[in-house]
């Protein structure tokens, strides 16, 4: 069994020499065959030479160059892309996950075809990153219908087949769990060692927030409606226009039947908006079916360039 470990990094050359000696001591002792994925996604530092100097030294090292920061999910898809193992971890490069972790996240997988982190004893500060991500966790857990207690969590472990299959936009690496849910996966969960940051600077704040709930919006309807949006947009559009319709009919009658004055009523406008309103969401919800199956017969666009690789040839 081949384990490929993979491992994005954005400006993190003070943690590049502690982490692979850690992961390598790691590793090395573990009872399988492993490869280490560095994904550079753009640093500015000194972390792109750091990563080559430890390739040249390690050649169960493979580092990806991205040619400009296209953020932590796009670093992910890259990495999955080129990981050649039969299971596939990841974590952060920062050393607050713990690579003693991994031989046990891999043991889980005789059970499961996906394994989740939990931080339970997460070393961040309450309230500017625990707190805002025990309601995120909480919400994204009862929308999606999968329930785990730290989505935010990077040490995750996937089989071959099951990350091979998904495509990652936005901020969508943390829905991993979510979206392979789709395709029938066993999810597990298993808690982690979660350490403070010691070296270099975190790239996570609040600014996340808002991409992580539009995000959410998306995997719900990818969830439920990828395949069939009409559904979605249908009930919506016939809802709207039968009360536009009716309301309609109410002031048709008023004014046949009694010879009411209906012209300056706020309910007329109201009544021809609702079934104006109900006919452009069955539109498009027609739209959105040709568009759906131009998706899926299409080919795929990647969310990435890679500037060259090291270490191996593809």
């Amino acid at each position: 069994m081949l384990v490929s470990v993979v491992i994005p990094l954005y400006n993190e050359e003070e943690n590049v020499e502690p982490l692979h000696e850690r992961l390598k001591e790691v590793l090395d002792a573990a009872e399988f065959e492993y490869e280490i994925v560095y994904v550079d996604d753009g640093s500015t530092d000194g972390t792109l030479p750091l990563l080559e100097t430890v390739q040249r030294s390690d050649r169960k090292v493979i580092v990806i160059s991205l040619r400009r920061n296209f953020g932590q999910t796009a670093a992910f898809a890259a990495g999955f892309d080129f990981a050649r193992g039969d299971i596939i971890v990841t974590m952060d490069g920062d050393l607050q996950n713990d690579p003693m972790d991994i031989p046990r996240v891999i043991k889980m997988m005789d059970s499961f075809d996906l394994v989740s982190g939990w931080r339970k004893k997460r070393k961040d500060p309450f309230f500017r990153r625990r707190l805002p991500s025990m309601i995120a966790n909480f919400i994204i857990s009862k929308v999606t219908g999968v329930n785990l207690h730290d989505y935010g969590c990077s040490l995750k472990a996937y089989k071959r087949d099951v990350i091979k299959n998904i495509r990652l936009y936005g901020e969508m690496h943390r829905f991993i769990p979510a979206v392979a849910s789709w395709y029938g996966v066993r999810v597990g969960e298993i808690e982690t060692t979660h350490h403070p940051r010691l070296r270099g600077k975190s790239k996570y704040g609040l600014s996340r927030t808002i991409k992580v709930v539009l995000d959410l919006i998306t995997v719900k309807f990818l969830q439920s409606f990828s395949t069939k949006p009409i559904q979605f947009f249908g009930p919506m559009g016939l809802i709207s226009g039968l009360l536009g319709f009716l309301i309609l009919l109410y002031l048709s009658i008023e004014k046949l039947a009694y010879g009411a004055n209906i012209g300056g009523r706020p309910m007329l406008l109201l009544g021809a908006l609702l079934v104006i309103v109900g006919v452009q969401m069955i539109g498009m919800g027609l739209i959105s079916e040709i568009l759906v199956r131009v998706y899926h017969e299409s080919q795929r666009k990647p969310i990435y360039v890679v500037k060259r690789i090291v270490g191996t040839e593809k």
